[in-house]
C-alpha cells in the first residue's frame, strides 16, 4: 500500500475562507451563527437561526461552459478546490487530465433552487421554470460532476451523497484509491449550500435550536443546557497525493492520511448507535496501526442534539477515556452537513501543523449524562499533537473516523 499526503487543502466557511481569518475569529470568541428572519415566513418553521456566508459569489469571468450548470453548492466546492489545488501547485498541472487524478466530493443534497423548480413543475403542471442544467444543478452527485467539468479531470469520480458524512467519505474513499495504485491525485472533500429545508428537517424532529433572539449562543454541543443543532454552509476540500509523487514535485506536504474507518450501524435511520461510532474508531485505528493512546487530539461531530452528543461521548469514552482533549467546530459554524467533514478535517491539519487546539464555542456546563472526556473549553490552547482524529457521523447509521499525523 502507498503512502497519502495532504499537499493542498482550503475550506470556505461563515468564519473566512483563510485559516488566518479563521483562526483570529475563534481566538476573538466571534459565531458564525447569525439570526434568519426571512425564515419566519415559512410557516411552522420553529428555528430561525443559520450559519450562512454572507458574500460569497462566483466571478463572473469564468466561461460559462465550466460553470453553467453550477448551483450555489457546485460554485462553493469549485472555489474550495480551486484554492486548494493552487495551494498544492497542481491548478494547471497535466495530472488533472491524465486520467492519474480523480475525484471524490459529496453533498447532503444538490441545489435546492434547482429542485424547487422540478416541484413547481409538478405542482403547477408548467416546465417554463425548468432548463436544459436545472436537473445538473439538482442532482445529489452535483459537486463531483461539475468538478470534474470544472477541471477538466479525467479520472476516477465517486460521488459521495451521506449526509454528514459526505466530505469524509469522501477524503477516505479518496485516501484508498490512491494507497491502492489506482490515483495519484484526487481531490477529495465535501460542500453544502444553506436551505431553510435543511433546517426544517431537524425541526421536525424537534432537533433544531430556537434560539433566534441569541444566535451567538447556540449551538452549544455536549453542553447541558443546548437546545438543538444549528444548519450551516460550506465547503473544504483536500488534495490528496501519493507520497513519492509529491516528493518527485518537490510538494509540500501538510500532513499524512494514515487511518480511515467506516462503517454502518444497521438499525435505526436517526437514532445514533454508540457501539457502531465506536467500532468506526477503532477501525481507523486498526488501519492507521497505531493505539489509541498515541492519538493526541479527537475532533467529535458534536452536532448538539441530546441523542447524538450522548452516543458519541459514550463511544469515544470507551475508546479513549478521559485523556485525549476532545472538541468540536459546530458551536462556531453550525452543522455544515456535507462539508462539515471536509472543513474539520482542514481545521484538524492546521491546528497540527500550528500547534494548537480550538475550544467548541458555548460548552459552558458539559451534560452530566455526556461522558466523562477532556472537553476543550474556553480559550485557545497551545498544544503539541502529531496525531489527530476527526469523526463524523450521519443519518442512515453512516459512521466516519479519519487519522491524520504530522510530517517529520
Amino acid at each position: 500500500m502507498r503512502r497519502v499526503v495532504v499537499t493542498g487543502l482550503a475550506a470556505i466557511t461563515a468564519l473566512g475562507d483563510q485559516w488566518s481569518d479563521f483562526l483570529a475569529a475563534v481566538k476573538a470568541g466571534r459565531s458564525g451563527i447569525r439570526h434568519m428572519p426571512e425564515w419566519a415566513d415559512y410557516q411552522g418553521l420553529n428555528t430561525q437561526v443559520a450559519g450562512p456566508i454572507d458574500g460569497f459569489a462566483m466571478a463572473p469571468d469564468y466561461p460559462r461552459k465550466r460553470v453553467r450548470s453550477m448551483g450555489r453548492v457546485s460554485q462553493l466546492a469549485a472555489i474550495a478546490s480551486e484554492k486548494a489545488l493552487r495551494q498544492a501547485g497542481l491548478l494547471d498541472d497535466p495530472v488533472l487530465q491524465s486520467g492519474r487524478c480523480g475525484i471524490a466530493y459529496g453533498s447532503s443534497t444538490g441545489s435546492t433552487d434547482a429542485a424547487r423548480e422540478f416541484a413547481q413543475m409538478l405542482t403547477e403542471r408548467n416546465l417554463s421554470r425548468v432548463t436544459a442544467t436545472t436537473y445538473i444543478k439538482m442532482m445529489s452527485h452535483t459537486t463531483a460532476v461539475n468538478l470534474g467539468v470544472f477541471f477538466s479531470v479525467k479520472g476516477r469520480v465517486y460521488p459521495t451523497s451521506s449526509a454528514c458524512t459526505s466530505g469524509s467519505q469522501g477524503i477516505g474513499y479518496a485516501f484508498e484509491t490512491i494507497a491502492s495504485g489506482k490515483q495519484d491525485v484526487m481531490i477529495a472533500g465535501g460542500a453544502e449550500e444553506l436551505c431553510p429545508s435543511e433546517a426544517a428537517v431537524f425541526d421536525t424532529f424537534n432537533a433544531a435550536s430556537t434560539r433566534n433572539s441569541t444566535p451567538a449562543q447556540t449551538p452549544s454541543p455536549f453542553d447541558r443546557d443546548r437546545d438543538g443543532l444549528v444548519i450551516g454552509e460550506g465547503a473544504g476540500t483536500l488534495i490528496l497525493e501519493d507520497y513519492q509523487h509529491a516528493l518527485a514535485r518537490s510538494a509540500h506536504i501538510y500532513a499524512e492520511i494514515i487511518g480511515f474507518g467506516t462503517n454502518s450501524d444497521g438499525g435505526h435511520v436517526t437514532q445514533p448507535d454508540s457501539a457502531s461510532m465506536c467500532q468506526a474508531m477503532q477501525l481507523a485505528l486498526a488501519d492507521a496501526q497505531i493505539s489509541a493512546g498515541q492519538v493526541d487530539y479527537v475532533n467529535a461531530h458534536g452536532t448538539a442534539t441530546r441523542w447524538g452528543d450522548l452516543a458519541e461521548s459514550e463511544a469515544t469514552y470507551r475508546v479513549f477515556g478521559d485523556s485525549v482533549p476532545v472538541s468540536t467546530l459546530k458551536g462556531h459554524l453550525g452543522h455544515t452537513l456535507g462539508a462539515s467533514g471536509a472543513i474539520e478535517a482542514w481545521a484538524s491539519i492546521h491546528m497540527m501543523n500550528d500547534q494548537l487546539l480550538l475550544p467548541t464555542l458555548n460548552l459552558a456546563n458539559v451534560d452530566e449524562q455526556c461522558a466523562s472526556l477532556n472537553y476543550l473549553r474556553g480559550q485557545v490552547q497551545a498544544r503539541a499533537s502529531n496525531i489527530v482524529m476527526s469523526n463524523n457521523f450521519a443519518f442512515g447509521g453512516i459512521n466516519t473516523s479519519l487519522i491524520f499525523r504530522a510530517m517529520d
